[in-house]
């Protein structure tokens, strides 16, 4: 088939036609023609030729050239397409009658009269005929365009797609495979996986359905769009829908946890004092709160304010069951909640599903104890430092519990409080008061001793014995560990030291640190191990100092931004 004048304008009809049907450029439909005829061209004239194909948009002509370029007589390797400055000089005089020939520098045509001679990077075009397409030709031409076409359809889906990322959109169901339900959404399909539906939702062919787009990825065999009904965002933008103070953004959802199609907890905020975010949400006889449970298949939902003030918000998120006490360890991300012995099964609820949302909500690791267990408790915590006292400073119950009674707990409280606080202790005057003091020094001063000494028979050297900041309990604890050095000191991690806590699958887990007994945080276990870097030579003091100016200036421009 050549490219005559009789099925030029067709190129363009057809162009057009494939463009509106597939909702693409019809500039994109004719470069991939011109890429499949070029493709011909080269089959026809040699694979090793650069033949380029111009369709005139206007009148459908196309043009065929062959392009050779000037390059440097080191890198030549394709003679069909390249040639030295030497070899472009015969080509460089104008063109025999007849022949349609040019050349271009910088991509614009130059005049041979004037150029001064080829130069590296100039291009000799010249137009050859046009090609008869045989059957394989026409059909490989035909793939290319087709591919062109898939492309371009493709990066209009993923266009189109990318930015609604994040939102809720509506579709028809097409099929179900496998468990995943595939969707029509109008520009193309999306999935909603099997653990993305709600667990008792079923759906056929045309239902029609409403999703949240939770991620768009760009992959070889087109754009992938991931719907989700069990995504708390999912939640939190139906609210956003049923009620004008979230979106007009009088009220904030500040956190969503959700145990999908059975119950989920909201924590809203108002930031205008004359409405309330709970009663906006439920809205009139329930109906706002109403329109979400139904999109979501009868799923309870428990609207909370929300509350700077941790341990209160946890109140709230427990709901409906009281709460006695609450004792927050922020540095541990943990909380502890006491309830009446009657409220445990309640805060705790179904197969631990209140606690656990509430957990979500708020991220904190919740442990929930009944009045009774937490008085056990206190009570086993109050008779162990009372024989501590009575072991170590050889003391009857009743003296050792009127100090654990005044909030002593160790005996470096003792050994090295001022004497003022043990004169308030009833029936303790100055000579009992450093009677305890003494007792509790000496039984130091000798743990200290065997601690060292242990340390020492295990390895550890002088280095790390001298090191300012650590006791030697601990010495004989990075013993233990296999700490001997200085050296080795320098060479541990902040949370191997004061320990940390690390997420897998959701879930938290402690890493134990070697001095976290002797209650070592992480400031203070990195402080130690960038001491003991610049005491080794590892660390220039001046170079930290720099960074820190770094930082803090970075700090500065970004508040001044802010």
């Amino acid at each position: 088939m050549a490219i005559t004048s009789a099925n030029q304008l067709e190129l363009l009809q057809t162009a057009e036609a494939v463009a509106r049907e597939k909702m693409i450029d019809p500039g994109l439909v004719i470069e991939a023609m011109e890429e499949s005829l070029a493709r011909a061209a080269k089959s026809r004239y040699g694979a090793e030729m650069d033949i380029r194909v111009k369709i005139d948009r206007k009148t459908g002509r196309a043009t065929f050239t062959r392009v050779r370029t000037v390059v440097d007589e080191e890198v030549l390797e394709n003679y069909q397409a390249e040639f030295t400055a030497e070899q472009a000089k015969p080509y460089f005089e104008p063109a025999a009658p007849g022949r349609e020939q040019y050349w271009v520098r910088e991509g614009e045509m130059i005049d041979t009269k004037t150029a001064g001679g080829p130069q590296i990077g100039d291009e000799f075009r010249e137009t050859v005929p046009p090609v008869d397409m045989g059957r394989i030709a026409a059909q490989s031409a035909k793939q290319v365009i087709l591919q062109k076409v898939r492309e371009a359809e493709r990066d209009r889906q993923y266009e189109e797609f990318k930015d609604r990322a994040g939102t809720i959109i509506n579709g028809v169901v097409k099929r179900e495979e496998y468990g995943n339900v595939i969707v029509d959404v109008g520009a193309g399909e999306a999935i909603l996986r099997r653990n993305e539906k709600i667990g008792r939702e079923a759906y056929r062919p045309n239902d029609r359905i409403r999703c949240y787009v939770k991620d768009v990825r760009r992959e070889t065999r087109g754009p992938q769009i991931f719907l989700s009904r069990t995504a708390p965002e999912f939640m939190a933008e139906l609210f956003k829908m049923e009620v004008p103070e979230i979106y007009d953004g009088i009220i904030e959802i500040k956190a969503v946890a959700r145990d999908p199609g059975s119950r989920a907890k909201i924590a809203v905020v108002s930031y205008d004092g004359s409405i309330d975010p709970v009663g906006a949400c439920v809205g009139m006889r329930g109906s706002r709160v109403q329109a979400v449970v139904n999109e979501l298949q009868g799923e309870k939902i428990d609207i909370i304010p929300w509350n700077e003030d941790v341990p209160t918000f946890l109140v709230n998120a427990l709901q409906p069951a009281e709460v006695s006490k609450v004792v927050l360890d922020e540095d541990a991300g943990k909380i502890e909640v006491v309830v009446p012995d009657e409220q445990l099964s309640l805060a705790i609820g179904r197969r631990g599903q209140n606690v656990r949302l509430a957990s979500q909500l708020t991220n904190l690791d919740i442990d929930i104890l009944t009045e009774e267990e937490e008085s056990k408790r206190r009570q086993a915590e109050f008779a162990e430092r009372t024989k501590l006292f009575m072991d170590t400073l050889d003391l009857d119950e009743f003296f050792a519990q009127l100090l654990v009674s005044e909030g002593f707990t160790n005996l470096e409280e003792v050994a090295y409080v001022e004497l003022d606080e043990l004169l308030v202790i009833d029936g303790v005057d100055e000579g009992t008061a450093q009677e305890l003091q003494a007792r509790a020094r000496d039984y130091i001063e000798e743990q200290n001793r065997k601690a060292l000494e242990n340390a020492r028979e295990m390895g550890v050297q002088d280095s790390l014995v001298n090191f300012e900041g650590l006791t030697p309990q601990m010495i004989e604890a990075l013993a233990k560990d296999g700490v001997f050095t200085l050296e080795d000191f320098a060479t541990c991690a902040d949370w191997e030291l004061a320990g940390g806590w690390t997420t897998e699958n959701g879930e938290r887990h402690k890493d134990d640190g070697v001095l976290e007994p002797f209650d070592v945080d992480l400031n203070e276990a990195q402080n130690m191990i960038m001491t003991a870097r610049i005491q080794l030579g590892w660390v220039d003091p001046a170079d930290l100092a720099t960074e820190e100016e770094g930082d803090d200036d970075e700090a500065a421009t970004e508040e001044a931004e802010a």
